[in-house]
Protein backbone atom coordinates (compact mmCIF):
# COMPACT_ATOMS: atom_id res chain seq x y z
CA UNK A 1 0.00 0.00 0.00
CA UNK A 2 1.38 3.40 -1.01
CA UNK A 3 0.39 5.68 1.85
CA UNK A 4 1.13 8.72 -0.28
CA UNK A 5 -2.00 7.91 -2.29
CA UNK A 6 -4.24 7.88 0.78
CA UNK A 7 -6.29 11.06 1.20
CA UNK A 8 -5.96 12.09 4.82
CA UNK A 9 -8.23 14.94 5.91
CA UNK A 10 -7.16 18.49 6.70
CA UNK A 11 -6.52 17.37 10.27
CA UNK A 12 -4.26 14.57 8.99
CA UNK A 13 -6.76 11.86 9.90
CA UNK A 14 -8.71 9.24 7.97
CA UNK A 15 -11.73 7.24 9.23
CA UNK A 16 -11.05 3.53 9.78
CA UNK A 17 -13.83 0.94 9.78
CA UNK A 18 -12.95 -2.28 11.63
CA UNK A 19 -14.64 -5.51 10.53
CA UNK A 20 -14.39 -9.01 11.97
CA UNK A 21 -12.93 -11.24 9.27
CA UNK A 22 -14.77 -14.34 10.51
CA UNK A 23 -18.32 -13.09 11.05
CA UNK A 24 -18.30 -10.01 8.85
CA UNK A 25 -19.58 -7.95 11.79
CA UNK A 26 -18.65 -4.26 11.80
CA UNK A 27 -16.88 -3.76 15.11
CA UNK A 28 -15.99 -0.08 15.39
CA UNK A 29 -15.06 3.18 13.72
CA UNK A 30 -11.93 5.11 14.70
CA UNK A 31 -9.42 7.43 13.10
CA UNK A 32 -5.81 7.01 12.03
CA UNK A 33 -3.10 9.36 10.91
CA UNK A 34 -0.24 8.32 8.67
CA UNK A 35 1.90 7.15 11.61
CA UNK A 36 -0.93 5.02 13.03
CA UNK A 37 -1.57 3.41 9.67
CA UNK A 38 2.11 2.68 9.19
CA UNK A 39 2.33 1.25 12.72
CA UNK A 40 -0.63 -1.00 11.92
CA UNK A 41 1.12 -2.28 8.80
CA UNK A 42 4.44 -2.79 10.60
CA UNK A 43 3.11 -4.58 13.70
CA UNK A 44 0.07 -6.44 12.37
CA UNK A 45 -2.10 -4.98 15.16
CA UNK A 46 -4.62 -2.18 14.71
CA UNK A 47 -3.40 1.28 15.70
CA UNK A 48 -5.32 4.56 15.71
CA UNK A 49 -5.00 8.23 16.60
CA UNK A 50 -6.98 9.31 19.65
CA UNK A 51 -8.56 12.70 18.98
CA UNK A 52 -9.42 13.22 22.65
CA UNK A 53 -6.01 12.25 24.06
CA UNK A 54 -4.08 13.42 20.99
CA UNK A 55 -1.87 10.35 20.95
CA UNK A 56 -1.21 7.17 19.00
CA UNK A 57 -2.79 4.08 20.55
CA UNK A 58 -3.05 0.37 19.88
CA UNK A 59 -6.42 -1.32 20.28
CA UNK A 60 -6.23 -3.61 23.31
CA UNK A 61 -3.05 -2.14 24.77
CA UNK A 62 -4.79 -1.92 28.15
CA UNK A 63 -7.77 -4.29 27.86
CA UNK A 64 -5.97 -7.08 25.99
CA UNK A 65 -8.72 -7.01 23.35
CA UNK A 66 -6.26 -6.68 20.49
CA UNK A 67 -7.13 -6.79 16.81
CA UNK A 68 -4.80 -8.81 14.59
CA UNK A 69 -4.83 -7.43 11.07
CA UNK A 70 -5.73 -9.90 8.33
CA UNK A 71 -6.07 -7.38 5.51
CA UNK A 72 -6.33 -3.65 4.87
CA UNK A 73 -8.54 -2.08 2.21
CA UNK A 74 -9.25 1.46 1.11
CA UNK A 75 -12.35 2.74 -0.66
CA UNK A 76 -12.77 4.06 -4.20
CA UNK A 77 -12.09 7.67 -3.12
CA UNK A 78 -9.07 6.62 -1.03
CA UNK A 79 -10.42 8.55 1.94
CA UNK A 80 -11.63 5.68 4.14
CA UNK A 81 -9.74 2.62 5.40
CA UNK A 82 -11.09 -0.83 6.28
CA UNK A 83 -9.24 -3.10 8.71
CA UNK A 84 -10.21 -6.76 8.42
CA UNK A 85 -9.24 -8.23 11.78
CA UNK A 86 -9.15 -11.23 14.08
CA UNK A 87 -10.71 -9.79 17.24
CA UNK A 88 -9.58 -10.98 20.66
CA UNK A 89 -12.34 -10.49 23.21
CA UNK A 90 -14.79 -7.67 22.49
CA UNK A 91 -14.34 -4.50 20.47
CA UNK A 92 -16.44 -2.06 22.48
CA UNK A 93 -15.37 -0.55 25.82
CA UNK A 94 -18.90 -1.23 27.10
CA UNK A 95 -18.29 -4.97 26.89
CA UNK A 96 -20.42 -5.41 23.77
CA UNK A 97 -19.01 -7.37 20.84
CA UNK A 98 -19.40 -4.36 18.54
CA UNK A 99 -19.69 -0.62 19.14
CA UNK A 100 -22.75 -0.76 16.86
CA UNK A 101 -25.06 -2.60 19.27
CA UNK A 102 -27.95 -0.08 19.44
CA UNK A 103 -30.70 0.67 16.94
CA UNK A 104 -32.51 3.90 16.12
CA UNK A 105 -35.57 1.90 17.15
CA UNK A 106 -35.09 2.21 20.91
CA UNK A 107 -37.09 -0.95 21.58
CA UNK A 108 -34.43 -3.23 20.22
CA UNK A 109 -30.71 -3.67 19.90
CA UNK A 110 -29.00 -3.68 16.55
CA UNK A 111 -28.55 -7.23 15.23
CA UNK A 112 -25.37 -9.16 15.82
CA UNK A 113 -23.84 -10.85 12.82
CA UNK A 114 -21.77 -13.39 14.70
CA UNK A 115 -20.99 -16.92 13.51
CA UNK A 116 -23.52 -19.72 13.65
CA UNK A 117 -24.10 -21.43 16.99
CA UNK A 118 -21.92 -24.37 15.99
CA UNK A 119 -19.03 -22.10 15.06
CA UNK A 120 -19.57 -20.07 18.23
CA UNK A 121 -19.28 -23.21 20.35
CA UNK A 122 -15.94 -24.05 18.73
CA UNK A 123 -14.79 -20.45 19.20
CA UNK A 124 -15.84 -20.49 22.87
CA UNK A 125 -14.03 -23.77 23.54
CA UNK A 126 -10.97 -22.51 21.69
CA UNK A 127 -11.01 -19.31 23.78
CA UNK A 128 -10.91 -21.37 26.99
CA UNK A 129 -8.05 -23.46 25.59
CA UNK A 130 -6.13 -20.30 24.68
CA UNK A 131 -6.66 -18.93 28.18
CA UNK A 132 -5.39 -22.15 29.79
CA UNK A 133 -2.32 -22.00 27.55
CA UNK A 134 -1.52 -18.35 28.31
CA UNK A 135 -2.62 -18.48 31.96
CA UNK A 136 -1.85 -21.99 33.28
CA UNK A 137 -4.27 -23.06 35.98
CA UNK A 138 -3.43 -25.63 38.61
CA UNK A 139 -5.51 -28.76 38.16
CA UNK A 140 -6.54 -27.82 34.64
CA UNK A 141 -6.49 -30.74 32.19
CA UNK A 142 -5.68 -28.43 29.26
CA UNK A 143 -2.90 -26.60 31.12
CA UNK A 144 -1.48 -29.99 32.07
CA UNK A 145 -1.40 -31.10 28.43
CA UNK A 146 0.41 -27.95 27.34
CA UNK A 147 2.88 -28.43 30.18
CA UNK A 148 3.62 -32.00 29.03
CA UNK A 149 4.31 -30.82 25.49
CA UNK A 150 3.45 -31.65 21.92
CA UNK A 151 4.14 -35.38 22.09
CA UNK A 152 1.54 -35.84 24.83
CA UNK A 153 -1.01 -33.76 22.92
CA UNK A 154 -0.44 -35.77 19.74
CA UNK A 155 -0.71 -39.02 21.67
CA UNK A 156 -4.17 -37.96 22.82
CA UNK A 157 -5.12 -37.15 19.23
CA UNK A 158 -4.14 -40.67 18.23
CA UNK A 159 -6.08 -42.23 21.11
CA UNK A 160 -9.25 -40.23 20.41
CA UNK A 161 -9.04 -40.95 16.67
CA UNK A 162 -8.80 -44.65 17.43
CA UNK A 163 -11.78 -44.52 19.78
CA UNK A 164 -13.80 -42.65 17.14
CA UNK A 165 -13.02 -45.41 14.66
CA UNK A 166 -14.11 -48.04 17.16
CA UNK A 167 -17.37 -46.18 17.76
CA UNK A 168 -18.01 -46.11 14.02
CA UNK A 169 -17.21 -49.80 13.67
CA UNK A 170 -19.69 -50.48 16.46
CA UNK A 171 -22.27 -48.43 14.53
CA UNK A 172 -23.12 -46.70 17.81
CA UNK A 173 -24.24 -43.12 17.11
CA UNK A 174 -23.96 -41.95 20.71
CA UNK A 175 -20.45 -43.36 20.95
CA UNK A 176 -19.48 -41.75 17.66
CA UNK A 177 -20.75 -38.36 18.84
CA UNK A 178 -18.99 -38.66 22.20
CA UNK A 179 -15.65 -39.76 20.76
CA UNK A 180 -15.77 -37.23 17.91
CA UNK A 181 -16.30 -34.47 20.46
CA UNK A 182 -13.16 -35.68 22.27
CA UNK A 183 -11.26 -35.78 18.98
CA UNK A 184 -12.32 -32.27 18.02
CA UNK A 185 -11.47 -30.97 21.49
CA UNK A 186 -7.94 -32.34 21.36
CA UNK A 187 -7.61 -31.13 17.77
CA UNK A 188 -8.41 -27.60 19.01
CA UNK A 189 -5.65 -27.97 21.60
CA UNK A 190 -3.25 -28.91 18.80
CA UNK A 191 -4.33 -25.89 16.76
CA UNK A 192 -3.79 -23.63 19.77
CA UNK A 193 -0.33 -25.12 20.32
CA UNK A 194 0.68 -23.90 16.85
CA UNK A 195 -1.19 -20.60 17.01
CA UNK A 196 -3.80 -21.72 14.45
CA UNK A 197 -7.43 -20.65 14.92
CA UNK A 198 -10.67 -22.43 13.96
CA UNK A 199 -11.23 -19.64 11.42
CA UNK A 200 -8.02 -20.67 9.66
CA UNK A 201 -9.53 -24.13 9.17
CA UNK A 202 -12.89 -22.73 8.05
CA UNK A 203 -11.13 -20.58 5.45
CA UNK A 204 -9.17 -23.56 4.14
CA UNK A 205 -12.37 -25.60 3.84
CA UNK A 206 -14.04 -22.69 2.08
CA UNK A 207 -11.13 -22.39 -0.32
CA UNK A 208 -11.49 -26.06 -1.22
CA UNK A 209 -15.27 -26.01 -1.58
CA UNK A 210 -16.37 -27.03 -5.01
CA UNK A 211 -12.85 -27.81 -6.20
CA UNK A 212 -11.63 -31.23 -7.28
CA UNK A 213 -9.07 -32.81 -4.94
CA UNK A 214 -6.32 -32.38 -7.52
CA UNK A 215 -6.88 -28.61 -7.60
CA UNK A 216 -6.44 -27.92 -3.90
CA UNK A 217 -3.61 -30.41 -3.57
CA UNK A 218 -1.66 -28.55 -6.25
CA UNK A 219 -2.26 -25.25 -4.44
CA UNK A 220 -1.03 -26.61 -1.12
Amino acid sequence: MDLEQIKFGENGLIPVIVQDRGSGQVLMLAYANKDALQKTIDTGNSHFWSRSREKLWMKGEESGNIQEIRDIYYDCDMDTILYLVEQTGVACHTGEESCFYRSLDTDKKAPKFGPSNSNKTLDDVYAVIEDRKKNPKEGSYVSGLFDKGLDKILKKIGEEAGETIIGAKNEDKKEIIYETADLWFHSLITLSYFGITPNDIFEELGRRFGKPKEAYRQES
